[in-house]
């Protein structure tokens, strides 16, 4: 498996982040200006319904595209864990990490904003309106509601994370079938997958539009409040994000066993090109540069890392729930710790159908059902995709630099294992000296 694998078989879809960051500017601007004006309320009336539209065409699509990636991600994962001992010990510290990631963000990312709260006006300001959580669930009740009844009643009822559970031992299941079966589903949900890839491409295409219409009605409501939410915004994701970066460091001095000096000065070239590309994947050939500059085997750097690049990304479950918990502080949506714990998990595991994703794409198909997992409204979203491209910064870097912090710590443990593999030999016998 490469790091290509999953990303040529999707179609190729451009995101205009830069427009739609425009747009996001415009209408934030334009809808201050206009505030209390006639003239306002009368772009109003067209913005309004037009953003609304947007809204709802990116939320049709994130159940069957989350569904599909779910499936197609633990399918190549289950299989790269067949591909040998490298492998198994690469997703082992993959699934660990993502594990970690995910409690991360679901613990930080409260107490970042009971130390630094969101501005009193931020609700108002991003056009969120406070939500009954209705009663709080027991245990027994969120137990309960892991395994659906009803798998196509859960999924219009929009019980995303039954429909995960489900959707993941449906995966699994699968690669206990015969060759030909296991090949026909795959392609079917491949072809779900590129499908569903091109119709959000398309609603993603008009962001600019649909972002203008939010950001105008927001701005001509609450008027320039919102510029200071989605800077606390962008800051706190940030935050959760640098956390993880750090985490990177430490397991390549402690684990892998690298100088700290060494290690800093190796990242910087691959970390430069994440900064300019904002993308995992082209930075693949200078973190291979980086394997070598750390004295790896080439072997493990041509192996584990490209199989981390294509299997993986460190701060998706941190960053992700992260940006899930602050929509619910910008709405009032009450946060008990059964939720928090279904924000998690489903954050978890939905990173394993996000990789090799553009940024927009991968918020919304990784958010959305956090979100929804939690009972969030989803409106802030269709905002905050629009300065993605800035956290987006901090996701890269961090990917980047825990692939070939995880490529140290593998490429130590093979080693030790052919240390101890040798030694056997040398103790054991030869039989033809009998």
């Amino acid at each position: 498996m490469t790091a290509q694998s999953s990303a040529t078989r999707m179609p190729e879809i451009r995101v205009p982040a830069a427009p739609t960051f425009i747009g996001l500017a415009l209408g934030l601007g334009l809808g201050r200006l206009l505030r209390g004006t006639r003239a306002g309320e009368a772009v109003l009336s067209v913005a309004g319904p037009l953003g609304k539209l947007w809204l709802q065409g990116l939320t049709m699509t994130i159940l069957p595209l989350v569904a599909a990636l779910l499936f197609t991600g633990i399918v190549e994962t289950v299989a790269a864990a067949r591909a040998g001992a490298m492998a198994r010990r690469t997703l082992g510290f993959i699934v660990g990490i993502l594990a970690a990631s995910a409690a991360l963000g679901t613990l930080l990312t409260p107490l970042l904003l009971k130390l630094w709260p969101v501005p009193a006006n931020a609700a108002a300001a991003m056009g969120a309106q406070s939500v009954d959580p209705g009663p709080i669930p027991t245990m027994a009740d969120f137990l309960g509601s892991l395994i659906p009844g009803n798998i196509v009643a859960a999924a219009s009822n929009g019980a995303i994370l039954p429909v995960i559970v489900f959707f993941s031992l449906f995966a699994i299941a699968s690669t206990r079938l015969a060759d030909v079966q296991r090949r026909t589903l795959a392609t079917f949900f491949e072809a779900v997958a590129g499908a569903m890839m091109v119709v959000i491409g398309w609603v993603l295409a008009v962001a600019p539009l649909g972002v203008f219409g939010l950001a105008f009605g927001v701005a001509e409501s609450s008027g320039g409040a919102a510029i200071a939410a989605l800077a606390h915004y962008i800051a706190t994701l940030a935050s959760v994000g640098g956390v993880v970066l750090i985490g990177a460091y430490v397991l390549a001095i402690f684990v892998g066993r690298r100088a700290p000096l060494a290690f800093i000065r190796a990242m910087l070239p691959a970390q430069a090109v994440a900064l300019s590309t904002q993308s995992s994947l082209a930075s693949l050939p200078a973190m291979l540069e980086s394997c070598r500059r750390l004295g790896l085997r080439e072997s493990t750097g041509e192996f584990a890392l490209p199989l981390a690049v294509a299997l993986f990304r460190s701060t998706g479950p941190a960053m992700n729930v992260g940006v899930a918990i602050y929509a619910a502080h910008l709405t009032g949506t009450q946060l008990s710790p059964l939720v928090l714990a279904a924000g998690g998990l489903t954050a978890f595991a939905t990173t394993f159908g996000a990789v090799s994703l553009p940024g927009a794409i991968s918020f919304v198909t990784s958010i959305g059902p956090i979100a929804i997992a939690m009972g969030v409204p989803v409106q802030p979203l269709a905002l905050l995709v629009a300065v993605e491209m800035l956290p987006d910064i901090m996701r890269t870097v961090g990917n980047v630099t825990m692939d070939v912090a995880i490529t140290s710590a593998v490429d130590r443990l093979e080693g030790e294992a052919e240390g101890n593999e040798s030694h056997q030999s040398a103790l054991s016998p030869d039989p033809a000296s009998r």
